[in-house]
């Protein structure tokens, strides 16, 4: 069964080409997906992502709960302080990316749409006795972009809005809003409620901020180096093959997390290494591809056009000691690619340098 989110009347209006997306209708494009990555990458854009999930972690065991469920510590946070990890199985695999805020009094979870029953049923198993966690339906606006606080800024009079730093967060009223994003440059994540939300989304329309859509999402998030989880990583693959190992705190050593016994296992011995790929002809890079390198094969993860690069990019796994220039399978032919270190492309600046690694 499919869902839809409280923006969709919106998105309708706003001309928007709704698909179905981790069971949800979600807009893949109002029009021109580059218009909208260039809109992000040189002013301001907006996405709903109001399909994620938010999860609320109350209760004295609530950070006793956090560090033993996840790879990173919430322990050193500071109040309205946020940090991105990994909720792990027993085999050190990913069962989803998170980020987790402290707040004055809980924790607030933002996970994947597409795991939203796994992480409840996940957290039900291991919660402990003096807490408490719910799903909060709200509305969440990501707004994108160079000018995005200054856009933001037009339309609602947020105290101490400019000065927030990236990954914490400030609560106004009801809303949240956390310096975090999805794609590569300035912005923030607003967390409201549903009227609110729908009445937010209309005032940047109107002070012209772009609504993006998910095709607007992928191109910029993938410059970015950013996982896109279920297709860089899932439960077959940790953080340490995953190019997300500095998202596992492993001191203090006492701290027993759900993984750690299997990730002490693969430290120092990994066979395999996510990388960021470039291709040298023409083509387009796609995912499941085969890439040929000097240290055997491996597969494309994510694969694009790059707007801002104009010329094809990907996230590929490959053999830890693959290095240089590789071949791509693209329908039955060898490309020319070569293997180098993501992010492609941060705060519209090309990061690549023509360095491989």
């Amino acid at each position: 069964m499919t869902e839809k989110t409280p923006l969709y009347d919106s998105h309708l209006a706003a001309g928007g080409r709704m698909v179905d997306f981790a069971g949800w209708i979600m807009p893949v494009n109002y029009g021109s997906q580059i218009e909208e990555h260039t809109a992000v990458r040189s002013d301001a854009g907006m996405f709903d992502v109001s399909h994620m999930t938010i999860i609320d972690i109350q209760g004295p065991d609530a950070e006793d709960f956090l560090r033993s469920t996840i790879a990173n510590d919430v322990a050193p946070l500071l109040v309205n302080q946020a940090l991105y990890s990994a909720l792990l199985n027993e085999q050190g695999g990913i069962l989803d990316d998170l980020i987790v805020y402290r707040l004055e009094n809980s924790f607030r979870c933002v996970v994947n749409a597409s795991t939203r029953q796994k992480v409840l049923d996940w957290f039900g198993v291991h919660a402990y006795t003096n807490m408490t966690f719910a799903h909060k339906p709200q509305i969440m606006i990501a707004v994108q972009g160079p000018k995005a606080i200054q856009r933001l800024s037009e339309v609602a009079d947020i105290p101490q809005l400019s000065q927030l730093k990236p990954f914490y967060a400030l609560a106004f009223g009801d809303w949240l809003i956390g310096r975090t994003g999805y794609t590569g440059e300035d912005g923030v994540e607003v967390m409201l409620p549903v009227e609110q939300g729908i009445e937010l989304w209309q005032q940047l329309r109107d002070v012209g901020v772009a609504p993006a859509g998910l095709g607007a999402r992928d191109t910029l998030r993938l410059e970015a180096g950013l996982n896109l989880y279920g297709q860089d990583m899932d439960e077959t693959t940790s953080p340490l093959v995953s190019n997300i190992g500095w998202t596992v705190a492993w001191n203090p050593p006492g701290r027993d997390f759900i993984g750690r016994s299997a990730l002490e296992v693969q430290r120092g011995n990994v066979g395999e290494k996510l990388v960021g790929l470039v291709l040298e002809d023409k083509g387009i890079l796609r995912h499941d591809q085969k890439v040929i390198t000097n240290a055997g094969d491996g597969i494309i993860t994510s694969g694009t056009y790059s707007p801002s690069l104009e010329y094809s990019i990907g996230l590929a796994r490959v053999p830890a000691a693959a290095s240089g220039d590789c071949q791509v399978d693209i329908r039955g032919k060898m490309k020319n690619a070569r293997l180098v270190k993501p992010p492609f492309v941060r705060k519209g600046k090309d990061l690549l340098a023509k360095k491989l690694i």
